[in-house]
C-alpha cells in the first residue's frame, strides 16, 4: 500500500515537471530566443502594430498609376488620358481677331451678281419672257388677271406691297393657290430714296411680316415703288436679303385711258416692241383711279398669245436666281 502511494507521488511530480517545462518553452519560443519554428507562420500579421497596418492600406502602390493616390476632388475629375476630347492645344478657342470674316457677308437666297443692281431683263439668251404684276392700290384687275393667267398655263410673279396684302388676303391666298410667285414691294409704297436707312429695314420688315401672315413668302424678290432707287437704297435691300427687279418695259395700262385715247392694242403694242431674251413687263392689278380702267388685264390674252406667236415662252423672276 505505502509502495502504491510513491509511485502516485513520484508519477504526479514527473507530470507536474514535464508540464512546467513545456510552459517555459513556449514562453521562450514567443520570445524569440529560441528561434521561430520550422515551416510558414500562420500568425505573421499579428505581429505587425496598429499603426503601420494603417500605413500599409493607405500608402499607394508603386504599381498603380499618379493619380490613383489624388484627393477625392481631383480624383472626380476625368484623365486628360482617358478622355475622348481633344487635347488641350486643340481645343483652345482662337483668338477674336484670328478668323477672317468678310466685311460684307453675301445674304443667302440670291447670287452674287445680283447684288448692287436693280436688274432691268433676266441674264438669258433664251426666248423667255417674265411676266410681272404689281399690287398697291385695289384689287381690282386681279381675277382676271388669274384666270388668263390659269387658262394659258402662262406663270407670273406678283410683287405685292404690305398694305395690300393686309388688305387683301384673300386675294394674296388666290395667287399662291394659283402657285405663282410673289415678291416684297415695300410696307406703303413710299420713294425710297427720300427714306433713311432703317426707315428702309422697316418698310421692308414690316411688308414681309405683313405678307406671311396672308400665307406668302416674298423673299428674296424685291422691286422698288415707282422704280425710285439709287446705289446706297439698292446696298440697303440687298443688306436685308432681297435682290431688286426692275422691268424691260412698263405697259402704263396704270395710267388708265388717257381720255379715251389709249386700249389694250396699246398695251401689246409696247410689251411686243421691247420683246427680246429675258424681258420683264411690268403691269399692275389695279384699277385707274381716274377713269377706273384695267387695261393690263383686259391686255393680256393679246400679250400671251402675240408674245407666243413669235417665240416666246414664260418664266418667273426665280430664273435669275439660277
Amino acid at each position: 500500500m505505502r509502495v502504491w502511494r510513491w509511485t502516485h507521488i513520484i508519477i504526479g511530480t514527473v507530470i507536474a515537471l514535464c508540464l512546467s517545462g513545456a510552459a517555459v518553452a513556449f514562453g521562450l519560443l514567443r520570445s524569440g530566443l529560441l528561434g521561430p519554428l520550422p515551416g510558414p507562420s500562420p500568425t505573421v500579421s499579428v505581429s505587425a502594430s496598429p499603426t503601420s497596418t494603417a500605413q500599409a492600406l493607405t500608402a499607394p502602390s508603386t504599381s498603380a498609376p499618379p493619380s490613383s493616390a489624388a484627393s477625392p476632388s481631383s480624383a472626380a475629375a476625368p484623365s486628360t488620358a482617358s478622355s475622348s476630347r481633344p487635347s488641350e492645344p486643340e481645343t483652345t478657342p482662337q483668338s477674336p481677331s484670328t478668323p477672317a470674316e468678310p466685311s460684307s457677308p453675301q445674304p443667302a437666297g440670291f447670287p452674287a451678281s445680283l447684288r448692287g443692281v436693280d436688274l432691268e431683263r433676266l441674264p438669258t439668251s433664251q426666248h423667255v419672257v417674265a411676266l410681272t404684276f404689281d399690287a398697291g392700290a385695289n384689287d381690282a384687275a386681279l381675277t382676271s388677271i388669274l384666270s388668263t393667267l390659269a387658262a394659258n398655263g402662262v406663270p407670273g410673279t406678283f410683287f405685292l406691297t404690305g398694305a395690300w396684302a393686309a388688305r387683301y388676303p384673300a386675294g394674296v391666298a388666290e395667287i399662291v393657290a394659283g402657285g405663282y410667285r410673289v415678291g416684297n414691294h415695300s410696307m406703303t409704297h413710299p420713294s425710297f430714296t427720300t427714306l433713311t436707312d432703317a426707315q428702309i429695314a422697316a418698310q421692308l420688315s414690316d411688308a414681309e411680316a405683313s405678307i406671311r401672315v396672308a400665307g406668302a413668302d416674298p423673299r428674296p424678290l424685291f422691286r422698288f415703288p415707282s422704280g425710285d432707287r439709287d446705289a446706297r437704297t439698292i446696298a440697303d435691300v440687298n443688306g436685308a436679303g432681297y435682290a431688286a427687279f426692275r422691268w424691260t418695259v412698263d405697259t402704263l395700262g396704270w395710267q388708265g385711258t388717257m381720255n379715251g385715247t389709249r386700249g389694250p392694242a396699246f398695251i401689246v403694242q409696247r410689251v411686243l416692241a421691247a420683246a427680246q431674251p429675258g424681258e420683264i413687263v411690268l403691269m399692275h392689278l389695279g384699277s385707274n383711279p381716274d377713269d377706273a380702267s384695267t387695261l393690263d388685264a383686259d391686255a393680256l390674252p393679246q400679250v400671251i398669245s402675240q408674245l407666243r406667236a413669235a417665240g416666246y415662252g414664260f418664266v418667273t423672276l426665280d430664273a435669275a436666281l439660277g
